[in-house]
């Protein structure tokens, strides 16, 4: 039907106390969706999402409010009645109920608040890396050239060096490591892969129309930095950050059971490496700081998974 068949219809309409005619939508005028909003909306559909999310609050809640989960000092000791007891699995979140290490220590209360440091470490970590390492990619791949080729170079010196056993070496000369020495160790060393997605990354979007029509119209490096290139060449960075915080938290577990890790408060690595000794009476010990470390690491794998999927175009 012509738009002057409707435009005639609607006066005849409105006179015989009828309906108007709803006018028909013309296609092109609906407000078209960002990446980040068509992101959202898959993932809110995504069952991988959602439960590596749900996990991964409860963790936080855990690190933020460990006295909500457990009331016992995870360093109290009962050796005259708590020596290698065994799980009391009927009696749900009691002292007990997951039984006690060597030293008398709630195995339970120890698993609650050993989420605290390795999950610091792990979300520590993570922004000292997406930082400075996402600083050096955006540096190197905007202005390239000699900038570019000696960040790349040191970007590879850095690759070089084998992870843990750097980041052994250098624990080794501290005597007393805290939370910020192990986030300070592990950044010193994991930045490099951070840095290079995003090189990546500054690289292809800085060629794109909207860049250089910013660079004609005049704007200055900062804005074209941080309006123009960062907000589109993040997404990629974003999904190594939640796939890498996984890696950190597993890596602080492996540092404390090679017993060059955190030498205050509570850790699931520590935990494990000395029930080592009483794994053949007492396989709880490990088992249950064990299960915590492998949900924790997978939550925030399983979330960078789906993150990664929903900010593919090619999925689209």
């Amino acid at each position: 039907m012509s738009d002057l068949t409707k435009s005639a219809e609607a006066p005849a309409a409105a006179a015989a106390g009828g309906p108007l005619p709803t006018p028909e939508k013309k296609p092109g005028k609906e407000k078209s969706r960002s990446l980040w909003s068509d992101a959202w909306r898959d993932l809110r559909s995504n069952w991988v999402f959602i439960v590596s999310a749900t996990l991964i609050v409860l963790l936080l809640v855990i690190v933020a409010f460990p006295g909500l989960f457990s009331s016992t000092d995870p360093t109290a000791r009962d050796l005259s009645g708590h020596y290698l007891a065994k799980p009391e699995l009927g009696k749900v979140f009691s002292d007990g109920w997951l039984g006690y290490d060597a030293q008398g220590q709630s195995v339970y209360s120890r698993m609650i608040h050993g989420t605290r440091a390795s999950v610091l470490v792990g979300l520590g970590t993570t922004v000292v890396v997406t930082l400075f390492g996402g600083i050096i990619g955006m540096l190197a791949g905007y202005f390239g050239g000699w900038l570019d080729a000696v960040l790349s170079r040191l970007t590879d010196m850095f690759m070089g060096i084998p992870f843990l056993l750097g980041a052994l070496v250098l624990l080794n000369a501290f005597e007393d490591r805290s939370i910020p020495v192990v986030i300070g160790a592990l950044s010193f060393l994991g930045w490099t892969q951070t840095a290079r997605v995003m090189r990546g990354s500054v690289i292809t979007v800085k060629q794109a129309d909207y860049v250089q029509a910013a660079k004609a119209l005049g704007a200055g490096t900062n804005r074209i930095l941080f309006k123009h290139i960062l907000p589109n060449a993040i997404a990629p960075v974003i999904v190594v950050a939640t796939i890498s915080l996984g890696v950190y938290i597993s890596a602080e577990a492996t540092l404390s059971f090679l017993g060059l890790g955190l030498t205050s408060g509570v850790s699931w690595g520590a935990d494990i490496s000395a029930g080592g000794n009483s794994i053949r009476v007492a396989q709880h010990i490990i088992l249950f700081p064990s299960i915590m470390l492998s949900i924790a690491v997978l939550s925030f794998i399983m979330l960078g998974e789906a993150v990664r999927n929903a900010l593919d175009p090619k999925t689209r």
